[in-house]
């Protein structure tokens, strides 16, 4: 079950320890597609509530399966004052192509009027691989609220091509394939998404301010440390059950269970995941 008290401690973690001050809502690590229309209203609300006048922006996944609930947690996205919207394509009946989906996203985009609205890229889970690059020509002309993309996919061409075409810079593009985020603000990306910045927070700061520097030897340490973390727990078997059971253990707060069908972490995962966190020397001497 959605556990709401706990978000105002998260809020705060994230702000304190994290050096975070962006929330995506109801994403893939917080399994909004596993989640009712109810839930994800609630905790919505409850983000949009306890981030107030702590958190800069909270951008809502509003994507379903179908057009209608889309719409309707657009419509409450924009009542409750988010900050940005969010839509995946949708995965069992698929968009085949540009027009189509555009089409889709269009729809939801113009029951919140005023939201800034982004396109979330994850072709790994959603299966639809139109390339970014097709779906910008003259999206801003069907969707004027279009903000940008959430770019979820390690297609590291489509995503320059599209920051290529991008020359006056209206659009934002977030990148959130953490273990390769370097590669992307290298190629123009100007911000991410991400589960590991919910524990990896403040080095992820510290490696964008390296960057900007730009000290290109310290960024790549980094980087190359949150790799190596990230490659050892993928080698175990890592996912959004994983995320949770790591977040627990950096920050203290209970994440709880994933909700079927994922199922939870195993306590072997725990104690090898731990280990190589701690053993891993930041930089910052952390």
């Amino acid at each position: 079950q959605i556990n709401l008290p706990v978000i105002r401690q998260y809020v705060d973690y994230l702000v304190n320890e994290q050096d975070v001050k962006n929330v995506f809502v109801n994403g893939t690590t917080g399994e909004g597609l596993s989640l009712s229309i109810q839930e994800r209203k609630q905790l919505a609300e409850e983000w949009m509530c306890q981030g107030k006048d702590k958190l800069d922006h909270v951008i809502i996944h509003v994507g379903a399966l179908n057009l209608p609930e889309c719409q309707e947690l657009a419509r409450h996205a924009a009542a409750i004052g988010a900050g940005g919207i969010a839509v995946i394509a949708p995965f069992f009946f698929k968009p085949t192509n540009k027009d189509e989906l555009v089409a889709f996203l269009q729809k939801v985009a113009s029951e919140a009027p005023e939201v800034p609205f982004y396109y979330y890229h994850i072709p790994s889970l959603t299966g639809v691989k139109i390339p970014v690059e097709d779906l910008l020509d003259g999206i801003k002309a069907q969707i004027p609220t279009f903000q940008g993309v959430k770019f979820s996919d390690t297609d590291l061409l489509d995503l320059a091509q599209c920051i290529n075409k991008n020359e006056t810079g209206e659009f934002e593009f977030l990148y959130g394939v953490d273990e390769q985020l370097l590669g992307a603000l290298a190629v123009g990306a100007n911000g991410a998404v991400g589960s590991t910045y919910n524990y990896l927070g403040r080095q992820t700061t510290l490696m964008l301010q390296a960057f900007a520097k730009p000290d290109l030897a310290l960024a790549r340490k980094y980087q190359f440390l949150t790799g190596e973390f990230l490659n050892f727990v993928i080698k175990l078997g890592f996912g959004v059950a994983q995320t949770k059971a790591v977040m627990t253990f950096v920050s203290g707060i209970p994440m709880g269970p994933p909700r079927l069908p994922l199922v939870d972490a195993s306590s072997e995962f725990i104690i090898k995941a731990k280990a190589k966190l701690d053993s891993i020397v930041w930089p910052d001497g952390d």
